[in-house]
């Protein structure tokens, strides 16, 4: 399966944060700056970055949640921007999204059935009827039983609310997923058994997931290919194996020399920890150039652009590219 799935041009997102002094206009955040991404039916996308990086942001622009400051979301050949609220509600049953909270995004005061059925009462196109069987299919597809339906989400481990919500996603059959940090709430043996349910569902109903995460582990055991996202910019894209093994960026090595390691006493997790640094705007046109031990001049002078080290492997990043030319 090759087909375009997701389409993503030049997508920004700027926030303006509460205004200091009455008469000064208030600063802006960048949260996104220029992201263009592409994805093929089947083919699994990971985003990773560190917190405040934009990868939430990315997620609620996609699912056409909150309005773009300039680009394109295209998914199935239907661009989001130009689609009427009617028309957007109507795409909806494509595309679907998985919040990282599985406590926070159920609600309390409703039953499973009610919560698992409501993309379907959205779309209107069901009897009430046939929308408890339909939830019925997708209960026992998560591994949970058709007698979970008249339960409140109170009554479910976290692991179980979490199966509740991927039911919710898969109820219209849609064919992309976007999944917000779907097991970080969770204890480590719960996010195995998520992670497996979605590559089985995966594999059964033709569903394709676009997963944030900060978690490199689950990035490399999920998805065909990953995209670094830093201070809003994709700084690095390719397979798993490319980047986790030959990456370019130092921010992508920052991250994987972050990750702790069995035998690795706390004092060496803290050296290699990754420093966060405000989202305010920046004088370097390299947006990782304060960070950055081998920040040359040019980076603070030109802007580096996304370009191709070999095929497949994308980076953004004077140094990299300078020294595959060989310069």
């Amino acid at each position: 399966m090759t087909a375009r799935l997701l389409q993503v041009d030049a997508l920004t997102r700027t926030y303006a944060l509460p205004r200091e002094q009455l008469w000064r206009a208030p600063r802006l955040i960048h949260a996104l700056q220029g992201v263009s991404l592409q994805m093929s039916c089947g083919k699994n996308l990971g985003i990773v970055g560190e917190s405040g990086s934009g990868k939430s942001t990315l997620a609620r622009l996609i699912m056409g949640l909150e309005p773009t400051s300039s680009g394109c979301v295209t998914i199935l050949g239907q661009t989001l921007n130009k689609l009427s609220p009617s028309e957007l509600r109507t795409a909806r049953r494509n595309f679907q999204m998985v919040f990282q909270d599985p406590f926070g995004s159920l609600d309390p005061r409703q039953t499973v059935a009610r919560i698992v059925t409501e993309p379907l009462e959205v779309l209107g196109d069901k009897s009430k009827a046939g929308m408890r069987i339909m939830a019925q299919d997708v209960l026992n597809a998560v591994g949970l039983r058709n007698t979970d339906l008249d339960k409140y989400p109170h009554e479910f481990s976290g692991g179980q609310r979490q199966r509740v919500a991927i039911a919710r996603a898969l109820i219209t059959r849609p064919q992309l997923i976007v999944a917000d940090e779907p097991v970080s709430a969770l204890d480590v043996s719960v996010q195995a058994q998520v992670l497996n349910l979605m590559q089985d569902l995966s594999r059964d109903f033709g569903v394709t997931y676009l997963l944030i995460s900060h978690d490199l582990a689950v990035v490399d055991y999920m998805c065909d290919e990953v995209a670094v996202i830093f201070q809003g910019r994709i700084v690095e894209q390719g397979t798993p194996q490319t980047l986790f093994n030959r990456a370019a960026h130092p921010y992508t090595r920052a991250l994987l020399e972050a990750v702790p390691r069995m035998g690795t006493s706390s004092t060496d997790v803290k050296k290699r920890a990754v420093v966060l640094t405000p989202r305010l705007p920046s004088i370097s046109a390299c947006p990782y150039a304060a960070r950055c031990p081998g920040a040359q001049d040019i980076c603070d002078r030109v802007r580096p652009e996304l370009l191709a080290l070999s095929t497949g492997h994308l980076v953004a990043c004077h140094l990299a590219t300078a020294t595959n030319m060989g310069t």
